[in-house]
């Protein structure tokens, strides 16, 4: 076995005992804080009727899937967080890359889209659910009004930072466009767009969740509103944690894909 071998494989240990450590970390704060939520609110240091239990909040989301109460509302949620998140996405990239392109468009635009930007999206949920009503489409489109501007502005930079050097470099040795596209300029906005991916995910939940919260008759956020209503931090708390598990699962599915698609990224030591 050759040395390179041995230094590849012990770092490989290394890093898998460093995961691993990291984990266990994890695990342990959240028993700790879980405990002493539960011992607080037994005790009455804290009270329960405001937080609740967690061994009543675990009881809760446990009868919610025994008796699939919660699927159609999860459903309704991913659906429109999940739809409203392609679009942004979709729209933020080909909009972005067209302005990276086209120095006139840019310049054309930029203020308007700088303006729409600081508009506070929020106050626009009243106004989706007038137009497009309380079904998916307004919840879709609180979402994309949410998600499209930090794309947008996040390939727009990736693509405007790259290294002019490295743009020279490629001529000289003979790269067309085409290589120019896919071996740097692609690479440099998918490195941004990946590293607001990440906020995405939230602002694609809260659009979703803000949008059935005014005006919905199903999803997580039509659960927490009616457990408002009825002064029932149960079942407000429960909802939330569905929501928390659901936002988990989907930022680690977008690590994933961050580390798929940037395989050859320098890992850091």
């Amino acid at each position: 076995m050759t040395s390179e071998m041995k230094s590849s494989k012990a770092t490989r240990a290394r890093l898998g005992s460093d995961r691993a450590r990291r984990l266990a970390s994890r695990f342990v704060l959240l028993v700790i804080l879980l405990g002493g939520w539960e011992v607080g609110a037994r005790t009455r240091v804290i009270d329960p009727y405001f937080v609740s239990l967690p061994s009543e909040i675990s009881r809760t989301i446990g009868g919610w899937i025994a008796s699939g109460f919660i699927y159609v509302h999860l459903w309704a949620t991913i659906q429109e967080a999940v739809i409203g998140l392609a679009l942004g996405i979709v729209g933020g990239v080909l909009v972005g890359v067209l302005f990276a392109f086209s120095p006139f468009l840019a310049e054309l635009f930029q203020p308007l889209m700088v303006v729409f930007n600081a508009m506070p999206r929020i106050a626009l949920a009243p106004l989706f659910i007038v137009w497009l009503g309380i079904g998916l489409a307004s919840k879709v489109a609180m979402v994309v009004s949410l998600v499209f501007f930090i794309i947008f502005f996040s390939t727009y930079a990736g693509l405007r930072e790259v290294d002019v050097n490295l743009i020279n470099h490629v001529r000289v040795m003979g790269g067309s466009r085409g290589d120019l596209v896919r071996h740097v300029l692609f690479p440099s906005a998918l490195t941004w767009i990946f590293a607001s991916l990440r906020t995405c995910v939230g602002f694609a939940v809260i659009g979703a969740i803000l949008g059935e919260y005014l005006g919905a008759d199903r999803g997580i956020g039509w659960i927490v509103q009616y457990g408002e209503s009825l002064f029932n931090s149960n079942m407000v708390l429960s909802g939330l944690i569905v929501l928390m598990a659901f936002v988990a699962v989907l930022d680690a599915s977008l690590g994933w894909l961050e580390q798929r698609f940037s395989h050859w990224k320098q890992k850091p030591l």
